[in-house]
């Protein structure tokens, strides 16, 4: 569609500094953006490219100055941009409605209405979807497990599979049968190739709104609170009890059994080996409160000029023996 500026503004809270009445059809970079195209800039570190944009208009701050292109001033540039977006642009649209004749849905599963399942997706028995679930390719739902409302599975992602456990006796590994379930609610959207497995007993929840991006893996029996941010390549191993909005940066790992509270933050490649209070921010590995973790990865990158400096030492102190050594001698010999 193509819009005014005003006309966008309005709609997504902004307010316009410049030519309100040049007319954008679509988003797209500071660095690509064509004089009828729109941009954004949410981070500070691309300002300087409001010098050189050919956008007709950029999304930014209350506090963003431009003599050059018309700034779409609001309070939350990156919501204002994803508002945008969907104005414009809007959301996927899907090849077909529906069950497609390639997905594989068991008799006795239920769907809710306006459920979208694409080819060589799998739902088990007794599995049930809420309304308008998306399953993408290749995506799978074991038996008995229960998808609410508008949970989308990316390719790939795996829902329910056995969890991992085994009870070690005389040096083998018995299998543990895995009755219970996985429950994932309202509004969550799983990335792909994420697996989470069903709980030993009882069930592994995934809360409202939380959004897990790919290759994630999720323990049996472990619980995500509503709204988490959940980042490439995290792992959370089993029986761990995560609040709500917490935010886990890539690579990140938690161990089993721990209890964090609401809006923990856990940096890119943390290790997490201890329980977290609420509002708790995580740096390094093992993972601890961000002042102490942070001088901790400050003194790591410093740590060749640390050895480097504790050799020179040694080797001045080292000298010193030595020579105390020669003198000694010297001492000997002339008093023989």
């Amino acid at each position: 569609m193509t819009i005014s500026l005003s006309q966008l503004a309005e709609k997504i809270g902004a307010v316009v500094v410049g030519d309100g009445t040049a007319l954008v059809c679509s988003i797209s970079s500071l660095e690509d953006a064509g004089a009828d195209q729109l941009s954004f800039l949410s981070n500070p570190k691309y300002e300087k490219l409001l010098n050189t944009t050919r956008a007709a208009a950029v999304i930014a701050s209350k506090a963003t100055r431009s003599n050059r292109v018309t700034i779409l001033r609001c309070d939350d540039p990156y919501f204002a941009f994803m508002q945008a977006m969907v104005l414009l642009h809007g959301h996927r649209k899907h090849p077909h409605g529906g069950v497609h004749p390639r997905a594989h849905i068991d008799p006795t599963a239920k769907l809710g209405e306006g459920c979208v399942i694409y080819p060589g997706a799998y739902v088990g028995p007794r599995a049930v979807l809420g309304r308008e679930c998306v399953l993408y390719p290749n995506a799978v739902v074991y038996d008995d497990c229960v998808l609410h409302d508008r949970v989308t599975l990316h390719a790939g992602a795996v829902i329910g599979q056995d969890g991992f456990g085994y009870a070690t006796h005389k040096g083998a590994h018995h299998k543990i049968p895995q009755v219970g379930i996985v429950e994932i609610g309202n509004d969550v959207e799983i990335g792909a190739n994420v697996t989470i497995q069903r709980a030993t007993l009882g069930k592994t929840v995934i809360g409202a709104g939380t959004k897990i991006s790919d290759l994630v893996a999720i323990g049996h029996g472990a619980s995500i609170g509503e709204h988490g941010l959940l980042v490439s390549l995290v792992g959370i191993a089993g029986s761990t009890r995560i609040g709500h909005h917490a935010t886990i940066g890539g690579q990140a790992g938690v161990a089993g059994h721990l209890l964090l509270g609401d809006r923990v933050t856990i940096a890119a490649r943390g290790g997490v080996a201890s329980d977290a209070t609420d509002g708790a921010v995580l740096y390094g590995a093992p993972a601890t409160p961000a002042p102490h973790g942070r001088k901790g990865l400050t003194l790591l990158a410093q740590l060749p000029e640390i050895v480097e400096r504790i050799r020179k030492l040694e080797k001045r102190g080292g000298g010193g023996a030595k020579r105390t050594g020669k003198k000694k001698k010297r001492s000997r010999s002339g008093s023989g």
